[in-house]
């Protein structure tokens, strides 16, 4: 889930030792009916150039489709391992990141989560560490906070944290899990999983973990390994690591399917208003562009 980020919630744009705070966005769901809030990040000493015209690429239809401007930092964070996530704590005002610190499937207990200040400065490097504290955390990911709780996933497991504290609070293993992914809430407390298939190749599924803990799967079949979800007018807005497809999902699980952009891995989402999601990709700029929630 390399994703970008924006000056309020983010959820990555990332180097193998380094994040980069970008015009991008983030994972931590906003309330169902209102776009998230933007929270000012002061920006950091660097040099600002003014972006060339947007390039065009044909799209489906026939119709040019601008490409995005690339991203221009506001803040650099250094010392990070593999950084593969970042979540922005409003009730806080930090950048959580998730350092998978090897390999992004072996179970080696050596990942962490670090704590960074939107000021450019590093608070705590290993605020949550596998191997420390009694903290289990082999290779994170996907981040969550839902009610002072962080949800993160780790590779077939979602393990739960105290988000002030960093304090073990609980595992859900996800059997049959083979690359959890992302993580998205429902406004009834209900956390959704992405699962990407083995090595990101799907076909993949996505889980549901009710308010109790309890897990099951929530949409299977030809999924394209999603990676980034988004929940929005009771529906899961889902973006594929493996197929470029951006579609939605209804209560029942079922797919409708809104787009197919023109490069592949698709990674993070966030929406910027509720019918305009931007979407990181790993083999090109994040791309912005408008799909209408179906009727």
């Amino acid at each position: 889930m390399l994703v970008g980020t924006r000056v309020s919630l983010l959820d990555a744009c990332v180097l193998s030792t380094t994040v980069f705070l970008a015009s991008c966005a983030g994972n931590q769901p906003p309330p169902e009916t209102a776009p998230p809030p933007v929270a000012e990040i002061p920006p950091a000493p660097i040099e600002t150039t003014t972006a060339p015209p947007p390039e065009t690429t044909p799209s489906e239809d026939g119709a040019p489709t601008p490409e995005p401007p690339a991203a221009k930092p506001v803040v650099r964070y250094e010392g990070l391992s593999t950084p593969e996530s970042v979540l922005h704590d409003e009730a806080q005002d930090r950048y959580l990141v998730s350092n998978i610190n090897g390999s992004p499937l072996e179970k080696d207990n050596n990942g962490f989560i670090s704590e960074l200040a939107p000021d450019g400065s590093v608070k705590n490097l290993r605020f949550i560490a596998g191997g420390e504290k009694k903290v289990t955390l082999n290779a994170p990911k996907g981040l969550l906070l839902v009610n002072d709780v962080l949800y993160v996933t780790d590779i077939d497991v979602v393990r739960r944290f105290d988000a002030k504290t960093g304090a073990p609070k609980g595992d859900i293993a996800v059997p049959g899990a083979h690359f959890l992914n992302d993580l998205a809430a429902a406004p009834d407390g209900r956390v959704f999983v992405s699962d990407s298939g083995p090595k990101m190749e799907g076909p993949g599924a996505v889980y549901v973990i009710d308010k109790a803990g309890k897990v099951k799967p929530f949409a299977t079949g030809e999924l394209g390994a999603p990676n980034g979800l988004w929940f929005r007018d009771g529906r899961l807005l889902v973006a594929t690591i493996g197929s470029n497809d951006v579609y939605e999902l209804d209560a029942s699980g079922k797919r409708t399917d809104l787009a197919k952009l023109p490069k592949g891995g698709l990674d993070g989402i966030v929406l910027l208003a509720p019918a305009n999601p931007l979407i990181s990709i790993l083999e090109g700029p994040a791309w912005h562009r408008e799909y209408q929630a179906a009727a």
